[in-house]
């Protein structure tokens, strides 16, 4: 899991780093606050907010001694593209699939 992608997408996998996310898609908070839904740590969310940094998801303010955290809109917006992608890319087979299943007509003893 070299490629930053794939740090993202790891990342992206744990349901509590997507509500972090989530939360801070509203606007940025401090450790403090996001941990507050969380029946977890100190540490522990931490650890997430470190996995989260990793993948460049997220990044650290500067206001004060609090160094909330906030959302880095342009990490999501790769992600989003690389899945768009691949949609787009699914989309296109399943469209070829679709004409030649059109051009095939009905089979024998269907009607």
């Amino acid at each position: 899991m070299d490629d930053l992608l794939s740090l993202k997408l790891a990342a992206l996998a744990d349901p509590t780093r997507r509500a972090i996310i989530a939360r801070l898609a509203q606007g940025e908070a401090t450790v403090s606050e996001l941990r507050k839904p969380f029946p977890i740590s100190q540490p522990a969310i931490s650890k997430h907010l470190k996995v989260l940094e990793t993948a460049g998801l997220i990044e650290r303010g500067q206001a004060a001694q609090s160094r909330p955290r906030r959302l880095r809109i342009d990490a999501l917006e790769e992600t989003a593209a690389w899945f768009e992608q691949v949609r787009s890319l699914w989309s296109d087979s399943f469209d070829r699939l679709d004409a030649l299943l059109d051009t095939a007509g009905p089979q024998q003893g269907e009607q």
